[in-house]
């Protein structure tokens, strides 16, 4: 798997992260902000290795961009999503027509940005530079949402994303494992959208 050229964006001073405004952690420590019924406020664009695979999640990267970026002119913002979109940058999958990426750049800009973008639900949001290894992080989120005994599915996606970035299987025995929660808890809570997700997932690692 290609490694993702984050420098155009950080030559361009591009946010693509950024933690929650104004919902307050229900446990903070040095490592880690744990916040107990989730926050949608938190976005961290290209944290895991997984690429971009559909137009669907392309579209919500790029509107995300939008909103996080508001000094942007369409001209940048239109050549900030010409780079994401050039497959060697390691962002996506798939080639795309310079035309339906022009159509899908008017329409991001076109958004409402007053409403921020829909984003998934994080419980747990590890602070910069901990030093923590993925295992040590994912024994720390399976603890604490464990502990809450209520499994939510981006709580399952959380977990399938750092599994692909260790190069392991994704397995409902392994999310299951994880989250300390019966295999039966995990399928229930796994839609279409998250068992296609998966299967996709997977395949990224098989081609490494």
């Amino acid at each position: 798997m290609s490694q993702r050229n984050l420098k155009y964006l950080n030559t361009n001073r591009i946010v693509y992260r950024r933690l929650p405004l104004t919902d307050k952690p229900t446990q903070e420590t040095d490592v880690y902000m744990y916040y107990e019924n989730g926050t949608y406020q938190c976005y961290e664009l290209f944290r895991s290795s997984a690429k971009i695979t559909t137009y669907k999640s392309l579209k919500w990267h790029l509107l995300v961009l939008w909103y996080l970026n508001p000094q942007l002119d369409q001209d940048q913002f239109a050549a900030l999503a010409f780079c994401l979109c050039t497959k060697h940058n390691g962002f996506v999958s798939f080639n795309i027509h310079d035309n339906l990426l022009r159509k899908i750049i008017y329409e991001v800009s076109m958004m409402d940005l007053d409403a921020a973008p829909k984003n998934r639900l994080r419980k747990v949001i590890f602070k910069p530079f901990t030093g923590l290894t993925k295992e040590e992080k994912l024994k720390i989120v399976g603890s604490l949402i464990g502990r809450s005994k209520r499994i939510h599915p981006d709580d399952i996606y959380e977990c399938m994303l750092d599994l692909n970035d260790m190069g392991k299987k994704i397995t409902i025995g392994r999310v299951a494992g994880l989250l300390d929660c019966s295999k039966r808890t995990i399928h229930r809570n796994m839609c279409v959208e998250l068992k296609r997700e998966k299967e996709l997932l997977n395949k990224q690692n098989e081609k490494i």
